[in-house]
């Protein structure tokens, strides 16, 4: 018996293992929780409010998914090791038996791909949530200063301070009427728009609203701003039931017309023009508005289904040249009157697409339509229609051209749409002050009406040198040359 104990004894102190004991300071495991310890004082000396990263002996950055896995798995490999060196004296006499290898059931493979063995963790968030496995990860603190931020208690004005900085704040604990009035007034004082609607939010969540609207009534800087909000977020029906608390008539009534905006079907917005809009408490300008408006939105539907027919069926010769390249509906009365000008302009007064038509029904001034007009033949290239346009005839029968533009203006939109000279010449003929007629002749090149001008006032020495800019040969040289040997001619200069 006292034999089989030396030879135990003999087996042990001559085994390549050591034994454990906890004062072993060569232990790997001692060194760890040393290393870790000298990690974790380090953080004492770093001040909790520095966001600088930090990082472990391994080079890994504390707190992110890869360190705490291989904190996790170093754990478990040194501790594994303790209880191998314990477990290798019951074995030693059973090396005889081998037994296999028993594959470990946790992995990081494993954790990613999620492989379910038994007594095996099924994702990486299960790692990191299983009680069963020690994690000597260090626990990250928050800086001290955003502890204060979610902690503070701050009056009326700090809280507003706050807002204004765009820091932490919560509106939750200004509970009663005096309160809530108070941090609104304080955020008018501060003349920040954002803490203004901020707080009137807060409010109009909180209170009723014939408070919320009595208290507002009296604050008209608050009031603008919420009914800029209101209108932001395009919220009509609290915005109505505001006006009609204020008792602002108009302005309701234009909320209600503003809908028509939201309505894309035309049948459908004419007809809530007509029921809803017409007949709405606005001024008498503004209620003819909305009765031409409704008008004119019926003489689209109208003409935009008639020139759709004619379009397809291909039967008027305008539709062929000059193909639509939009629809006439919603458009406004300028562009609805030059429309008419270029697919209907020789219909006569009693057809509701005709511009004479529309000139009547919606009383327009006689300068636009002469520009629309304008705009439109010279589109088409009808200088017929243009010249019939300026024309008109005196009490004994005698014609003469008027233009209520200007003829100026007249031969600007020529030049715009690609005019002839000969058709630029007498248009800037009839325009009267005597210089300006030069200085559009000239940028024009009219080269006769600048020789002519220059002959009826007499100025020798400005045609001589207007002669040098025509070109050589041309009429107009021979034109200058034929004035300037003219005897007859009494020269200023």
């Amino acid at each position: 018996m006292s034999r089989i104990k030396i030879d135990e004894e003999e087996y042990w102190n001559s085994s390549k293992f050591k034994a454990f004991t906890f004062d072993d300071e060569d232990d790997d495991l001692f060194q760890l929780k040393e290393s870790k310890r000298a990690v974790n004082s380090l953080r004492d000396i770093v001040d909790d409010d520095d966001d600088l990263e930090k990082y472990s002996w391994s080079g890994e950055p504390v707190g992110s998914i890869s360190w705490s896995i291989k904190e996790t798995s170093s754990s478990s490999r040194s501790a594994g090791e303790v209880r191998n060196q314990g477990q290798q004296r019951s074995q030693s006499n059973a090396s005889a038996f081998p037994l296999s290898k028993q594959e470990s059931s946790y992995s990081l493979s494993s954790l990613f791909k999620g492989l379910n063995k038994p007594g095996s963790l099924n994702s990486l968030s299960d790692a990191f949530t299983d009680t069963s496995v020690k994690s000597f990860a260090p626990e990250l603190r928050r800086p001290k200063a955003e502890y204060q931020d979610y902690g503070g208690d701050w009056n009326i004005e700090d809280t507003v301070r706050r807002m204004k900085r765009g820091k932490v704040y919560s509106l939750e604990r200004f509970r009663s009427l005096k309160d809530k009035l108070q941090l609104l007034d304080e955020a008018v004082r501060m003349h920040d728009g954002n803490v203004i609607t901020a707080v009137l939010i807060f409010l109009k969540r909180t209170l009723s609203m014939e408070i919320f609207f009595r208290e507002l009534e009296v604050r008209p800087v608050a009031l603008q701003h919420f009914i800029h909000f209101l209108r932001e977020i395009d919220d009509q029906k609290i915005l109505r039931d505001l006006f009609r608390f204020l008792e602002r008539v108009e302005e309701l009534a234009l909320s209600v017309y503003r809908e028509h905006l939201n309505i894309s079907n035309a049948e459908e917005r004419r007809d809530f023009l007509k029921t809803k809009c017409i007949g709405l408490p606005f001024s008498a300008d503004d209620a003819a508005h909305i009765e031409d408006h409704y008008t004119l939105l019926e003489r689209q539907i109208i003409i935009e289904a008639n020139d759709k027919h004619l379009e397809a069926s291909g039967q008027e010769e305008i539709f062929r040249k000059h193909p639509r390249k939009a629809s006439i509906l919603f458009m406004p009365l300028v562009t609805t009157l030059f429309y008419s000008c270029i697919y209907h302009y020789t219909e006569g007064e009693g057809t509701f697409s005709s511009p004479a038509n529309l000139k009547k029904t919606f009383r327009i001034p006689e300068k636009q339509y002469v520009l629309t007009a304008l705009a439109a033949r010279a589109k088409l290239r009808a200088w017929h229609d243009v010249d019939a346009l300026f024309t008109t005839k005196n009490w004994l029968g005698y014609t003469k051209k008027k233009a209520p533009i200007g003829f100026h203006r007249v031969v600007e939109i020529l030049n715009k749409n690609s005019a002839p000279v000969q058709v630029l010449q007498d248009y800037v003929r009839l325009v009267d002050d005597v210089d300006l007629r030069l200085n559009i002749a000239i940028k024009y090149k009219c080269h006769n009406v600048v020789i002519d001008t220059y002959k009826d006032l007499k100025d020798r020495h400005q045609l001589m040198v207007y002669r040098c800019k025509v070109d050589r040969n041309s009429p107009e040289e021979e034109k200058i040359d034929h004035i300037l040997s003219n005897l007859q001619i009494r020269w200023k200069n």
